[in-house]
């Protein structure tokens, strides 16, 4: 032992490093380990002798080194067999983080030194401590005086993408505040979150994360932060000095704007990748309980090299300890889980009653919070839209790719247009769940943005140098005569159109909506649509020297979102229709709906059957009858005059795209359009 530092038992709760009265408790899961050893730096980086751990149980080492204090640097080693065909893989000259190390001294960049097992199968001698970032002890608590939780209506709820380096990089702001957490919540970047009239902040990843080693290897960095390796330890690069109280900091600025906050979350799979790639955590600690495998072989069903064993109560209590700590330390309101399939698996199916997905449901802070779902991974049955328990909000890519039809016009949308304006209810069943359920989306960061959308046929990945090989190959785009920018006015004015078209159709339909941040500047990605790898000006938003053609359009964006922001709060049933025919609201009185044709004449069975039928509009009535909304989607460019469907009535418009007017009791439509107005 090493006579420099006292020991005692200490405590195996909780896990991580923790300060006490005397000194610093460590609590370390390895259940398979033969001996785990801590090692601590000192402040010229050195690393003294290993001190072993002294007590172990129920697989966690414990003990308390006495006088250690906060701010101690260290890193553990594990002693224990190597069998890779029985996924053990320990190797005491790989450093490890600690996978509960609320901070880490530097950022983690992919080393071939870092690897536990050479390509041929044998033990990797090379010790990894120069290339491992080292933990951090640190009491983090609150932050004093912290704002109280948003108290978001869900039929309100609107959830705007936002990438932290991506939204704040150029905001005309101190040029230390661009690409930071404090950034974000600058005068300049609250004024223009709080004109969009939305109520939920979705960021991007903000856990630690790793560049993967292809692209290190071609001179890229990871962007989006999808790539964790630690679950607690915020992302360093956001940060002016400490990434811990500036995220904190950012948090409580957008609770005190009145925003809620939910943060993007990978638990899915981690950046050590494939077996002979990194050992810097927990394939050191314990491979076989973290990742999912069989037959000696890892089972990849993120596409990411491993997945997380979702069914291992070391993951599980890792997860919910992860998710806790975010919400009561530093102040997320919520979650948005990446590739969510992964955490309903149980061996290696899916269940809706799988043991994490129960455990947080269960749990009385995280049940509370914001909970949406990713519902799909590469595994087997990975597709499970509508299938996860009534807590979660799921990601609906069956509404981004009906409603990208629609407005392309493609023959015989219009009846599954219908569904996913009405909440996709062949997904979420009426009787089991709102149509709020379902987050409809027209794009996401993994795609193109609103303005490619309208601009390219044709994807354009060759910066991401795979050869234009990645990203969705069909995009149920439309680039209305050209590709790309163009100097065309008519062509200009019809992609606004188009874009001012999906706005509306998004934030009138049954559900809760997802804007991609930067969608509302119409920003382009050049046509990249899996920019997942380009840190430049293709995914930073753009805010200053816009031509005047760029300005309009980015002001009438806008307005359109905070119009229809303020006309869902203001009328709830255009985000969740209560009908007489849905159980879940037998309690309630009835609301009502009718479907109409471009005679405002009830729909007919031929006129559902019409493959080629460009318009649908529908009257919404809430139970009180207080209003009638009349709501108009036409998807053609031909002229079209539509009749009131109460020519008796005052008519006052709420919202229309430009093509649409009205005149003697009629709605005319120079070209496709949406409308709204109120009887």
């Amino acid at each position: 032992m090493n006579q420099a530092y006292q020991v005692s038992n200490g405590s195996s709760f909780p896990l991580g490093a923790t300060v006490t009265e005397h000194g610093i408790n460590f609590a370390v899961v390895s259940e398979d380990a033969h001996q785990l050893y801590l090692c601590l730096f000192a402040p010229d980086g050195k690393e003294q002798e290993p001190l072993p751990f002294i007590n172990k149980h129920k697989g966690i080492w414990h003990m308390e080194v006495l006088g250690l204090k906060e701010g101690q640097q260290y890193g553990l080693r594990a002693k224990g067999d190597f069998k890779p065909e029985q996924q053990l893989l320990y190797n005491e000259q790989k450093l490890l983080i600690d996978p509960y190390a609320k901070e880490l001294s530097a950022k983690l960049i992919w080393h071939e030194d870092q690897a536990a097992i050479t390509k041929e199968g044998q033990v990797h001698q090379s010790d990894s401590a120069h290339c491992v970032p080292k933990s951090i002890v640190r009491d983090i608590k609150p932050l004093s005086e912290r704002p109280a939780r948003v108290n978001v209506t869900p039929s309100s709820r609107a959830l705007y993408e936002l990438h932290v380096k991506g939204f704040s990089k150029n905001l005309p702001i101190e040029s230390e505040l661009q690409g930071t957490y404090l950034g974000v919540i600058s005068s300049a970047g609250i004024e223009h979150l709080k004109k969009l009239n939305i109520t939920t902040i979705q960021l991007m990843p903000c856990f630690s994360f790793m560049t993967e080693r292809h692209l290190q290897q071609l001179g890229l960095n990871n962007y989006w932060g999808y790539n964790p390796i630690s679950f607690f330890a915020v992302e360093p690069s956001y940060a002016i000095k400490d990434p811990i109280t500036e995220f904190q900091q950012m948090i409580d600025g957008l609770r005190q704007a009145g925003f809620e906050v939910i943060l993007d979350v990978v638990y899915n799979h981690t950046a050590e990748s494939e077996l002979d790639q990194s050992s810097v955590c927990y394939r050191g600690l314990d491979n076989a309980r973290y990742y999912r495998h069989k037959d000696g072989q890892y089972l990849n069903y993120t596409g990411c090299g491993n997945c997380v064993d979702t069914y291992s109560p070391t993951s599980i209590r890792l997860i919910c300890d992860s998710m806790r700590y975010w919400v009561e330390i530093m102040g997320v309101d919520g979650f948005r889980f990446d590739l969510g399939v992964d955490l309903g698996r149980t061996d290696h199916e899916f269940s809706a009653k799988s043991p994490l997905l129960q455990a947080i449901l269960q749990d009385p802070v995280l049940s509370e919070t914001c909970l949406v779902m990713e519902p799909w991974d590469i595994g087997p049955n990975g597709y499970q839209v509508g299938q996860f328990p009534r807590g979660f909000l799921e990601c609906n890519d069956q509404y981004r790719d009906s409603v990208r039809r629609f407005w392309r016009g493609d023959r015989g949308s219009v009846p599954e247009f219908a569904t996913r304006l009405m909440g996709s209810r062949d997904y979420f069943h009426k009787g089991q769940k709102s149509a709020l359920n379902s987050v409809n989306y027209i794009t996401y960061h993994d795609g193109y943005t609103m303005k490619d959308l309208v601009s390219y046929h044709h994807r354009r990945n060759l910066a991401n140098m795979e050869e234009n090989r990645d990203g969705h190959g069909d995009n149920i785009s439309q680039n209305f005569g050209a590709e790309g920018e163009t100097d065309d006015k008519e062509i200009q004015e019809k992609r606004l159109n188009q874009q001012l078209c999906y706005m509306a159709t998004l934030l009138l339909s049954q559900g809760t909506p997802h804007i991609l941040g930067g969608d509302e500047l119409s920003h382009t990605q050049q046509g990249n649509n899996n920019a997942y790898c380009q840190d430049n000006e293709i995914t930073w938003q753009h805010w200053q020297d816009a031509n005047s053609e760029i300005t309009d359009a980015r002001k009438v964006i806008q307005d359109t979102i905070s119009t229809l922001m303020t006309l869902r709060k203001t009328y709830p049933i255009l985000a969740e229709i209560r009908l007489e025919d849905d159980p879940l609201y037998q309690h309630t009185s009835a609301d009502k709906i009718h479907w109409l044709n471009e005679h405002s004449e009830a729909m007919s069975i031929e006129n559902w059957a019409d493959d080629q039928r460009r318009f649908i509009a529908l009257t919404l009535t809430p139970s009180d009858h207080s209003n009638t909304f009349w709501i108009v989607f036409y998807n053609d460019d031909s002229p079209l005059s539509v009749p009131f469907p109460d020519a008796n009535s005052d008519l006052k418009v709420l919202y229309q795209t430009p093509g649409l007017s009205i005149a003697s009791n009629e709605l005319h439509c120079a070209y496709r359009g949406v409308f709204i107005g109120r009887f």
